[in-house]
């Protein structure tokens, strides 16, 4: 295959991969504490073949790469919903949960909820930890408050305080499933600042995003089109060449 058309390739292989983390952002819109995903793109540059016998060398090849996605840590916007078991982040910090396989996972969804059990989860019916340990609660016991430091109460005393962490490098968060992150060395938030009765919505800005798409899509389309004039002027050469009287 020709250089062109492999750097033609690359750049394709990208944008379809840019396309999805777009559709995956528009997705997730409505996600309480979603936040939206960006592509970071990067140039790989690969050498032809080796011709140092000729006065002019070979000049490398420009090729594009996806080097990752970056999450956007912009937090969004706080609605009060007047659920008690509704919480909302102000500011840094990550409500700790405990992982299916025990691992200690961290998420901005403050959607919450008592379990059969007793136990406060997630929406994903992951418990929330406070002093390092699910929080277990009995719904005779009354109503639930949840102070601005994150303590939770109920009339016949404190169940416990949320556990809020922090990270130096939050970039450094890999995704660990819908709305949950995993990472190492957590920092402990002294004083957060939390709301009851409140969501952080996602991050995600929809005309943004489906304007991101239209771009993506035309990008994808030029060089898709770029390629097929090119194969066209390659067979066309081959049926002229092959057509000229030796």
């Amino acid at each position: 295959m020709e250089n062109a058309q492999l750097i033609g390739l690359s750049r394709q292989s990208a944008l379809r991969r840019n396309l999805d983390v777009v559709a995956n952002n528009l997705a997730n819109i409505n996600t309480n504490g979603f936040k939206a995903q960006r592509m970071v793109f990067e140039e790989l540059l690969m050498p032809v073949a080796q011709a140092t016998e000729f006065e002019s060398p070979d000049h490398p090849l420009s090729f594009t790469q996806d080097a990752g996605t970056a999450t956007i840590l912009t937090p969004g916007a706080i609605r009060l919903t007047g659920n008690p078991l509704d919480i909302a982040i102000e500011g840094d910090g990550y409500l700790a949960v405990e992982g299916a396989d025990g691992e200690q996972l961290y998420t901005r969804a403050g959607n919450l909820a008592i379990n059969p059990e007793g136990t406060l989860v997630t929406d994903a019916g992951l418990p929330i930890l406070a002093g390092g340990a699910p929080v277990q609660i009995n719904p005779e016991d009354g109503a639930i408050t949840i102070t601005k430091e994150g303590t939770i109460s109920s009339p016949l005393g404190e169940l416990g305080r949320l556990d809020v962490y922090n990270f130096d490098d939050p970039q450094q968060l890999a995704h660990a499933g819908t709305n949950l992150f995993s990472g190492e060395n957590p920092i402990p938030v002294n004083d957060p600042i939390i709301r009851q009765g409140a969501l952080e919505g996602s991050n995600v800005e929809g005309v943004s995003e489906i304007s991101r798409m239209i771009e993506v899509t035309r990008q994808y389309k030029t060089v898709s089109k770029m390629m097929s004039q090119r194969n066209e002027l390659r067979q066309r050469s081959i049926r002229e060449l092959g057509s000229v009287q030796t």
